[in-house]
């Protein structure tokens, strides 16, 4: 058996977000149907992390085990059968051959995200940003999210009553950046805490919208309560962007993408 990584990316608009459900439909069961169909074995998949229902991934990874040559023999062709098996809104990037012992969730170091944001209608970012009608205020913001930076406990950003060992993340980067006529916030941190990134986008938007003073961030920090802090915002604003392995080298077809 050798164990390979998948470089994959969707839009998750039609799904439950990545993890198997036994009510739904989630982007775990197309995958693990493709390989399936494609590996004529049984084959268990495990991803970076977990994205919500209706939240969108450039790029996440996976890992499987499998005993099938064809994916050493010929991984181009094993590629392009796999997203053949795949419905439209799910693509796999890369196939990578890795160590029996890599792990695509623990083995992590770093993950970003970013939420989209638009000022005025359009049909064609309709599942893919999020409408909003008032224009934020990007450098009040953008001074509150510099609040986050660093390692501290996020519990008031967490979804309550969720089995995680510790609330503690170190972010290395939170902005805003205006795109047209819309905003995206970028965000990346070694782990993230589950609701997380949108019920910061939420807290952010209480100062740059509603009038908050900066340091509105500092007291929900201190609260640890997510009653203190802002609405979570929609999901499908919301793309996992990168996954970062010290042993993957990055891919740059989808750094220029």
């Amino acid at each position: 058996m050798k164990r390979f990584f998948l470089e994959i990316a969707y839009d998750g608009t039609a799904y439950h977000g990545w993890q198997l459900q036994p009510n739904a439909i989630a982007v775990q069961e197309k995958l693990n149907h493709a390989l399936h169909t494609f590996l004529r074995e049984e084959v268990e998949t495990i991803g970076a992390g977990r994205t919500d229902t209706g939240v969108h991934a450039k790029q996440l990874y996976v890992h499987f085990d499998s005993a099938n040559k064809v994916l050493l023999d010929n991984p181009n062709r094993a590629l392009l059968s796999i997203n053949s098996l795949l419905p439209y809104d799910i693509s796999v990037q890369r196939i990578i051959e890795v160590a029996s012992d890599a792990h695509a969730r623990f083995d992590a170091t770093e993950r970003s995200y970013e939420y989209h944001i638009h000022s005025t209608k359009n049909p064609f970012l309709i599942n893919k940003s999020w409408l909003l009608r008032d224009i934020p205020d990007l450098q009040k913001m953008n001074e509150a999210a510099q609040l986050m930076l660093g390692t501290k406990d996020f519990e008031c950003f967490s979804k309550s009553n969720t089995q995680v060992f510790t609330n503690i993340c170190t972010i290395k980067e939170a902005r805003w950046e205006q795109n047209g006529d819309g905003f995206v916030f970028h965000i990346t941190a070694d782990r993230f805490l589950r609701n997380m990134v949108r019920a910061i986008v939420g807290t952010l938007l209480e100062i740059g919208v509603k009038g908050k003073p900066i340091s509105y961030m500092q007291e929900v920090l201190e609260s640890k309560s997510r009653s203190k802090a802002g609405t979570s915002v929609p999901a499908h604003g919301l793309y996992l962007t990168r996954v970062i392995y010290p042993y993957i080298q990055l891919n740059l077809d989808f750094e220029t993408r």
